[in-house]
């Protein structure tokens, strides 16, 4: 038979728990704590990760989920209108002034209509954007700065800059401009459309031009399923109109993902392993919740279990009294969830610019998502509701009798032995712990999380290599070039790019330097000759069959059919060799002035991992490089010689061939990888080393492409000084990158994931701690009676605190062996994952943590049973034992 009683059960519920205030002012404090666990993680993490975006999206140059590049205007207009775009944005790159003002700034000319300009972050603070049919342009402080146009509607400026190699002067007036910002890497003149047609028309190009870019149709968009799937997304609406992004081809259409959002590059190293430390630190926050709620509801239920007999004996069922822990569960979370929210998003606010101020470029961004609050608050509810299960149970199978006799932490029945051995306060302390097992292991678990968590902070934070993150950067202390030689997209380097040697002087008389060396780059014609077959599988990635016919037809063969093929050759002084990676062979032998050895340059990773299929050459392979002096222009198809390049008819087809030249040989000694900061810094042939008197014997040429050079730790100061000031104000021509600007920007990384694990691993650490404190407190509340008859046959104050305190450092002693074991098991799979999340991570196994921690858990363990014994003594033996 049925009978309605929820609403007996829901005001049982309520007035038993309005009983025990002191009880419930304990649990809402777990549950808000839990709230504040996830909602103070959550907010970091969120605004961190918002932060960071902002600062991507920065540098990557706007916001937009992604992009089609270098389309037709056909294809633009069949791809802008599909039903997975939100939004779309319109570009066409029309050309970059390069020469001084411009050299040490890379800006871009071109029309961007209203959606793109907002996502690229050119916004006019005053005027606005260039109308079509005006010469109006707009552009950002910066920009005027280098003009020295003051900021006013109607100023004109005139840029000269270069359309597809075709030199162009243009003259604009200011409609609008943008605040400068240095984080964001391009500069913008933003004209109109029609304005861009007229120049392309001016100088003779038809888009795409001759780069394949100039002019062409580009197409931002923002998607309909936002960031989730973005790759995916662009691959079905170019299959929607029968395009693909794989393979170049009549069909190819080339895509870009933002990477500056998170989720895109996550996706990309998505791997089992990663996954696995993602799920496994969710894990591990959703554990430490569950541990502060559980025993908080355990010792709640053991010390109302007399309660809960009581009313079975009435006829309440199993799954009524868990209905009545659950309600009680719930009511208290209305309370503690709701304060847990905001304590832990103020505490969060609190941090969060802490946290970000350590790493430069972060915006500080304080994340009021609603999935923070929605997420929190789900977490928090989820954890009280599998935290009272449980006790749940407990109080259902309770059966009436044994509730009257119940003490908490009974021992499992077990068959009585007799020994030979005394009964002492560290057997008693042992014994003690064995009674509940279930809470023992709860609290050591708890201490445990905190140890790990530590542990995997200091670990995380040692990991990151300064020598990996600064090589990827720069190779030496200084390097010194030109201008143009730092900037992306700049031009190919070139005998007016050479550093003087009176540049090279000046440096050196700074003093303090240790080292220096010269690079040398090439300024004149060289070949080398490849298979056809390696040439195809090289320039295959990015060229259609039919255009490596084409490319293939208009070179040059040997007897023997090998292909020329230009090439890319460094000369460098000893200094700059030793910054090379050798993979094989021996670089000394290149420094032999009477020798004919030469290096060839292998490609590597993010990682630093060589791609041994990226040259053809091998160790101890003869390469035969061809200097040409005079080129000679015919037609391929009649034969016809043109002569000079100057007398090949406009839009007439043609080749190249050498008519004058010194071909040398050369022995492989050495397969290395040159750091980008020492190389050509763009790609477009293989590359070769020679040793500076080689290379300035053979190719005739001393143009010095870097100047690099190691200081003293007390010049270091000083010459950053000297170089800043020189290179803006002396010599503006050239620039200098310091290896101490990108060691401050790895401090400050490090910095800020140390300060991030070192608050996780507090607030998980705290929550140890208070789990500690209420185990141990809670047991000597639930078992003062036991201590009570203890003490009244005999055991003294000072045994029986030393019998709490060996329970203490038992946990403590738990807690260490466990993380120990933790921290060993789980090495060989973190370590892999790291190194494969973090290119300049280097995982190093650590323990000293562990060192560190167990004396303050000692101590605690010692201190905390010792007060809560004192504070359970303030009452008599007597009234103690006639306690319920």
């Amino acid at each position: 038979m049925n009978v309605s009683n929820r609403g007996c059960i829901r005001r049982l519920s309520l007035k038993s728990l309005l009983a025990n205030r002191t009880r419930n002012l304990v649990a809402v404090l777990a549950i808000a704590l839990t709230a504040v666990l996830f909602t103070s993680l959550f907010t970091i993490a969120l605004s961190i990760n918002e932060g960071i975006q902002q600062n991507n999206f920065r540098q990557a140059g706007g916001w937009s989920h992604g992009s089609f590049k270098y389309l037709t205007e056909e294809q633009f207009e069949e791809l802008k209108d599909d039903p997975l775009i939100d939004q779309w944005g319109l570009r066409r790159f029309l050309g970059m002034p390069t020469e001084v003002p411009f050299n040490k700034s890379h800006v871009e000319i071109g029309y961007s209509d209203t959606n793109e300009a907002h996502w690229g972050y050119c916004d006019p603070v005053e005027g606005r954007l260039p109308q079509e049919g005006t010469d109006e342009a707009a552009t950002d402080t910066h920009v005027l700065a280098l003009l020295g146009v003051e900021p006013e509607i109607g100023a004109t400026f005139t840029v000269t800059f270069e359309v597809d190699g075709h030199e162009t002067t243009q003259t604009f007036t200011l409609s609008g401009w943008w605040e400068y910002d240095e984080a964001i890497v391009a500069n913008h003149i933003l004209i109109p459309e029609s304005r861009v047609d007229t120049i392309l028309a001016q100088v003779g190009v038809t888009p795409p031009g001759s780069d394949g870019m100039t002019g062409s149709w580009n197409l931002d968009v923002m998607l309909k399923h936002g960031a989730r799937s973005i790759a995916a997304d662009l691959e079905d609406i170019l299959t929607n109109h029968g395009y693909q992004s794989e393979t170049p081809g009549e069909n190819y259409i080339s895509t870009g993902v933002n990477w500056g959002y998170t989720g895109a590059q996550l996706s990309d190293k998505l791997d089992p392993t990663v996954m696995a430390i993602i799920v496994g630190v969710l894990l591990l926050i959703l554990l430490t919740g569950y541990l502060i709620i559980y025993n908080v509801f355990q010792i709640s239920v053991a010390g109302d279990i007399r309660f809960y007999g009581l009313l079975k004996t009435i006829g309440t069922t199993p799954r009524q009294l868990r209905r009545i822990i659950r309600t009680q569960a719930l009511l208290l979370s209305l309370i503690g969830i709701p304060v847990g929210l905001l304590l832990g998003w103020l505490l969060g606010g609190v941090l969060t610019p802490v946290i970000t101020a350590q790493l430069n470029g972060v915006t500080t961004v304080v994340s009021v998502s609603p999935l923070l609050f929605v997420g929190s608050a789900i977490f928090a509810l989820v954890t009280v509701l599998i935290s009272c299960r449980r006790p749940g149970r407990l109080a259902g199978k309770v059966s009436p009798v044994e509730a009257v006799r119940y003490t908490e932490g009974q021992a499992p029945k077990q068959k009585a032995r007799r020994t030979g051995k005394g009964i002492s306060l560290f057997s008693m302390a042992w014994a003690n712990l064995g009674r509940s097992r279930g809470k023992t292991f709860l609290t050591v678990l708890s201490l445990t999380l905190a140890v790990v968590l530590l542990t995997l902070t200091v670990t995380f934070a040692s990991g990151f290599d300064m020598d990996k993150y600064v090589s990827s950067f720069t190779a030496s202390d200084f390097i010194l070039a030109d201008a143009g030689q730092f900037q992306t997209g700049g031009d190919g380097f070139n005998n007016e790019m050479a550093v003087p040697e009176e540049v090279i002087d000046a440096v050196d008389t700074q003093g303090g330097i240790t080292g220096s060396g010269r690079v040398y780059g090439k300024t004149s014609p060289a070949l080398e000759f490849v298979t056809e077959e390696y040439y195809r599988s090289m320039w295959g990635r990015w060229n259609t069959q039919e255009q490596l016919d084409s490319m293939i037809a208009f070179m040059d063969r040997t007897e023997d059919g090998l292909l020329a093929d230009r090439v890319q050759l460094y000369g460098m002084e000893p200094f700059a060799l030793d910054h090379l990676t050798v993979l094989e062979g021996d670089l000394s032998k290149l420094n032999a002035p009477d020798g004919n050895y030469i290096a060839a340059v292998y490609s590597d990773d993010d990682y630093g991992n060589a791609v041994m299929d990226s040259h053809w050459a091998r160790l101890g392979d003869t390469v035969t490089i061809r200097y040409v002096e005079e080129y000679e222009y015919y037609n391929p198809t009649t034969g016809e010689i043109y002569g000079s390049l100057e007398d090949v008819p406009e839009g007439a087809a043609y080749a190249e061939r050498a008519v004058q030249y010194r071909d040398v040989d050369y022995t492989v000694a050495a397969l290395v990888t040159v750091p980008s900061a020492l190389s050509y810094r763009y790609y477009g042939a293989d590359e070769f080393v020679l040793g500076a008197e080689t290379f300035l014997r053979d190719t005739e040429t001393d143009s010095v492409m870097y100047y690099a050079f190691d200081t003293t730790q007390e010049a270091n100061a000083a010459m950053e000084a000297f170089l800043q000031d020189y290179t803006e104000n002396v010599n503006p021509q050239f620039d200098y990158e310091s290896k101490a600007t990108y060691a401050g920007e790895f401090e400050s990384t490090r910095s800020m994931f140390l300060l991030l694990g070192g608050a996780l691993s507090f607030i998980v650490g705290l929550v140890g701690v208070l789990n500690f404190f209420n185990a141990i407190l809670t047991g000597i509340t639930a078992r003062r009676r036991e201590l009570a008859v203890l003490q009244s046959i005999g055991m003294t104050s000072r045994q029986l605190r030393t019998m709490l305190a060996l329970e203490g450092l038992l946990y403590t002693l738990g807690a260490t062996l466990l993380a120990l074991a933790l921290i060993l098991v789980t090495a060989p799979f973190v370590g892999p994952g790291l190194n494969g999340l973090i290119w300049f991570f280097t995982y190093r196994f650590t323990l000293w943590p562990i060192a560190v921690v167990l004396p303050l858990f000692g101590a605690l363990g010692i201190l905390i049973p010792v007060l809560s014994c004192r504070a359970a003594q303030r009452y008599s033996v007597v009234e103690r034992l006639r306690q319920e």
